[in-house]
């Protein structure tokens, strides 16, 4: 039998003072990994490079862009649909969506089994906040630098996303942090990560696909 495929999708980029660059690669790949043993599925070596301009104002970040990206993940999915039943790229970073949208699409209409979906928790903060704290310190404790005077930016995302696309987003934080991590504590990392693998495993197993490839949520 032909098996479905998940791919982790992160990037390198800084997460604050605190976090290592590989944060939304490590919780990619750990969500594959679980969710993998509920559904039976193959989990592929974690693509850790994306399309993260807007972090470049920081030293270390390692970002593709998008045209790169968009090729990749093209001829990836093409790749693995010569054996894979299905492939669902899991998404661990924001800034790769605006490639997603656009790349998982015009795989479908190829005639590709495809579709992706984004990783969030329930009123989860962007970046390097509470939720990725918390996550990597359930994940990966030996990483996590202390963080006990580390404060982000905490207006709404909504009210920072021009900021993010025009790539100026340390004018806005300039520890890089979107959010609180202050309150971070493992047990609750051990919480969020179970919530995001049940949603991942419901949406995968519900198949229902957006316009822009993305698996749906339950109504």
């Amino acid at each position: 039998m032909e098996p479905l495929l998940l791919v982790p999708l992160g990037s390198t980029e800084q997460h604050g003072p605190h976090l290592p660059f590989s944060v939304d690669t490590d919780i990619a790949a750990a969500v594959a990994r679980e969710a993998a043993e509920r559904l039976g599925a193959v989990v592929a070596p974690a693509l850790a490079y994306g399309s993260s301009g807007e972090h470049q104002g920081f030293a270390g970040t390692l970002s593709i862009g998008q045209d790169a990206l968009r090729l990749l993940l093209v001829e990836l999915v093409r790749s693995a649909r010569t054996w894979a039943a299905r492939v669902v790229l899991i998404a661990g970073h924001g800034g790769n969506a605006p490639v997603l949208w656009e790349v998982v699409p015009t795989l479908r209409a190829e005639g590709h089994e495809v579709a992706w979906l984004g990783l969030g928790a329930p009123n989860g903060d962007a970046h390097a906040g509470l939720t990725e704290t918390s996550l990597m310190l359930h994940l990966d404790p030996a990483r996590v630098g202390a963080f006990d005077n580390v404060v982000g930016a905490t207006e709404p995302i909504s009210d920072l996303l021009p900021h993010l696309r025009e790539g100026r987003l340390r004018e806005v934080t300039p520890n890089g942090v979107l959010g609180d991590p202050r309150a971070a504590t493992a047990a609750e990392g051990e919480t969020l990560l179970a919530q995001i693998v049940n949603e991942v495993v419901v949406r995968i197993g519900l198949d229902r696909v957006g316009a822009h490839g993305e698996l749906q949520a339950r109504s």
